[in-house]
């Protein structure tokens, strides 16, 4: 047995032939004697060793595998490769042909350059090695379009969802669609970024919902849901939601821009705007996008201290205690916290501040008047530095005799103007008992007409209102107003609007009380007028539209409120088949409504005769201020349905809550028109005046030529 098992492992007789070409086995680091042959020509396993090295015995009743060297003719020397890749040879060219590594080749001869050979491959260009980099990445985003946290610590714990996102994205496209005047691209990046906030909102509650009223059934009937849908359902199906997501709302919001912009550009030629119109479409989206972003991040973090908060109470109540307190306190502080610190003691406070300052400057220009018939003069009940900045620019501002001759070639008077500023007395009826004495001292109850301006915001007083009266009566006539706030009009508009009907009611009663004291032979005649914020406190000053045609012998009212009170009445209440941009009421026997006061004014037909006293209403069909109201959130207004007004493009639609956000925004660009669009009224007062307080002898030749002049003229604040 022992001579037979050194017989198996004893080295092979031709174990030492060695060709010239090929190496020794001891070339190749393998020892001759530690590779056995075995019958059938494969190397085996190494024999078995021990720690010290040597091989260890073979264990009873196992034989060991016998072993061979492998054949010389394997083991080969490695030849250069030259050429193309892949062992591919250009065509028509053999080893032979002087080809490195062949027999033929010349063993001093250099070796080829790659370079220089025209038949060699040419370098990869920098595209295609951009593209090999960007490939893996790519396929991940393809594989899994979408963010998952790493962790359950981090604080955005989950992506957007896609419903969420959807619904953000189709509120954006209605935020484009066109409304009441032409919008800067800005505001439209304002506008697209709330309205997508909002339907992001509107959207994840949805998915609440759904998932919350659906998700047992679900559950239930999984199996039976998986049979009817194609394909097993898994990630990849949210992975293609989002990738079709992706390009289904970028091509969709591209087309959306464009046609956006078209919408622009036809209302810009209705309002006689000029047709060109930079609509910067990237712009706009990335605004959108930064404000939606803001808004949707605020949100969760509202949401995550609500639920830390219910955790944290969790801890000493039971559960849907917590849940229920700790909601109640999220909302308190939500929407006090919004209210009082942002926008009460924010934005409001900052604005009063920054008024107020700039209530005790005055107008480049604007001096102190010298005449004793206006406030401020050195005669004067009021002094000049308590008027604030609108009380000097009208006293300052006012027209002297020469100038009323030059423009209407007729003899004239000094005009009086009276004002009454915030600082001269403490309380609104106060500061109307100062007026009527200011009143007495001018002689302004002698004059030919009285009028009793509404002021708007800090007190400001149209002149394009005022100057067309005094124009018309040779200056005799007295204007009177008072200031209520320091506030700009739209922070007034916000907060103020009652002040300036208690204000203004308190003037008139004080006036109208002292004017009923003159013989009625003597009286002058009483009108009202006023714009916008000035406009409601006229309005206000009445208990509806027979009051006001009881107590003055005219009104001339421009872009009054939505919540005015007597033009809601008219408008309500206006004959039918008459839209509501151009009612009219009694077929316009007292009350008339105007765009072009020119031709608007004798619309109604000739069976009606218009009686005084007369009540003007300036009303663009496209002016915001008009039409805004709490209830364009959730209910379509009347001035959309046919028919619409001249200047409002057929593309204006009613969507929930967009149609209000628009609308808002139009009301800070409506003075970027021109007259008559927008809340631009430019001189419609000339034939306001003419048909509600015209002079004696007054014609219509007079009337276009003072409406030449106030059209040329340039407004002196």
């Amino acid at each position: 047995m022992g001579q037979a098992a050194d017989d198996r492992i004893a080295e092979p007789p031709h174990a030492d032939r060695h060709t010239a070409a090929d190496p020794p086995a001891a070339a190749t680091g393998t020892p001759s004697s530690s590779l056995p042959s075995t019958p059938s020509g494969t190397a085996g396993p190494p024999a078995p060793r021990t720690d010290a090295g040597e091989p260890s015995p073979l264990l009873p009743g196992t034989a060991e595998r016998p072993r061979r060297l492998p054949s010389p003719r394997t083991v080969r020397r490695p030849r250069p490769r030259v050429g193309p890749p892949g062992g591919l040879r250009p065509s028509g060219l053999r080893p032979s042909d002087g080809a490195a590594g062949s027999p033929d080749a010349d063993p001093a001869a250099p070796a080829p350059d790659p370079e220089a050979d025209p038949e060699a491959d040419p370098p990869r260009p920098r595209g295609a090695l951009l593209l090999r980099t960007l490939r893996g990445p790519v396929l991940a985003l393809l594989r899994h379009p979408y963010w998952e946290p790493a962790d359950r610590a981090y604080v955005l714990r989950r992506w957007p969802g896609l419903t969420a996102m959807c619904c953000a994205t189709l509120f954006f496209w209605l935020s484009l669609t066109p409304s009441l005047v032409p919008r800067p691209w800005l505001l439209q990046g304002v506008i697209g970024g709330i309205t997508a906030a909002i339907g992001y909102a509107i959207g994840g509650l949805l998915e609440w919902l759904l998932r919350l009223a659906l998700g047992p059934l679900y559950r239930r009937h999984r199996g039976r849901v998986h049979r009817l849908l194609p394909g097993h359902p898994g990630p990849h199906w949210r992975a293609r939601a989002w990738l079709g997501y992706y390009l289904l709302s970028t091509g969709l919001t591209v087309a959306a821009l464009s046609l956006s912009a078209d919408a622009q550009r036809e209302l810009r030629r209705l309002q006689e705007m000029p047709e060109t119109l930079t609509w910067h479409s990237l712009m706009i989206a990335l605004l959108a996008m930064a404000i939606c972003g803001t808004l949707v991040a605020l949100g969760r973090a509202v949401r995550l201290g609500t639920r830390v908060l219910i955790r944290l109470l969790g801890r000493f109540v039971p559960r849907p205690l917590a849940i229920g307190v700790g909601l109640l306190v999220s909302a308190t502080v939500v929407v006090f916290g919004t209210r009082d610190v942002v926008f009460d003691r924010g934005i409001i406070d900052v604005a009063a501040r920054l008024a107020e300052k700039t209530d005790s400057s005055t107008k480049d220009g604007i001096v102190q008047p010298a005449s004793p018939q206006v406030s401020g003069s050195p005669g004067s009940l009021v002094r000049w530095d308590e008027l604030g900045y609108e009380g000097r620019n009208f006293t300052g501002s006012s027209l002297s005799p020469h100038r009323i001759t030059t423009v209407t070639g007729k003899p004239a008077v000094q005009p009086i103007r009276v004002y009454i500023g915030q600082e001269s007395a403490p309380t609104f009826t106060s500061r109307a008992e100062l007026a009527v004495r200011e009143l007495e001292r001018t002689g302004a109850f002698d004059r030919d007409v009285l009028a009793v301006a509404g002021t708007t915001g800090r007190g400001w007083v149209n002149s394009t209102d005022a100057e067309p009266l005094e124009y018309m009566h040779g200056g005799n006539t007295a204007i009177v107003a008072v200031q209520y706030s320091y506030l700009p009009s739209w922070a007034s508009f916000l907060v103020d609007k009652e002040q300036a009907g208690r204000a203004t009611r308190a003037l008139v009663e004080a006036v109208r009380a002292r004017w009923l004291r003159i013989p009625a032979q003597e009286r002058p005649k009483l009108v009202v007028f006023g714009e916008s914020l000035g406009a409601y406190g006229i309005e206000a000053s009445f208990d509806g539209p027979d009051d006001m045609l009881s107590k003055v012998d005219g009104a001339l009212l421009a872009g009054t409120p939505n919540f005015s009170p007597i033009r809601r009445e008219l408008t309500a209440h206006r004959d039918r088949g008459t839209p509501v941009w151009r009612p009219e009421y009694e077929k316009g026997r007292h009350f008339r409504f105007a765009q072009w006061p020119r031709k608007d004014l004798a619309r109604p037909g000739p069976e009606s005769a218009w009686k005084g006293p007369r009540v003007v209403y300036l009303q663009n069909a496209s002016d915001a201020i008009v039409w805004w109201s709490p209830d364009l959130a959730l209910e379509p207004p009347r001035w959309l349905r046919a028919p619409l007004g001249p200047d409002i493009t057929d593309e204006v639609t009613w969507f929930p809550l967009v149609t209000f956000w628009q609308t808002t925004v139009d009301m800070a660009v409506s003075y970027g028109v021109g007259a008559p669009h927008g809340h631009r009224y430019g001189n419609g007062s000339v034939e306001g005046w003419a048909a509600v307080a015209p002079a004696a002898g007054w014609t219509e030749q007079d009337t276009a030529q003072l409406r030449r002049f106030m059209d040329q003229r340039e407004a002196p604040y």
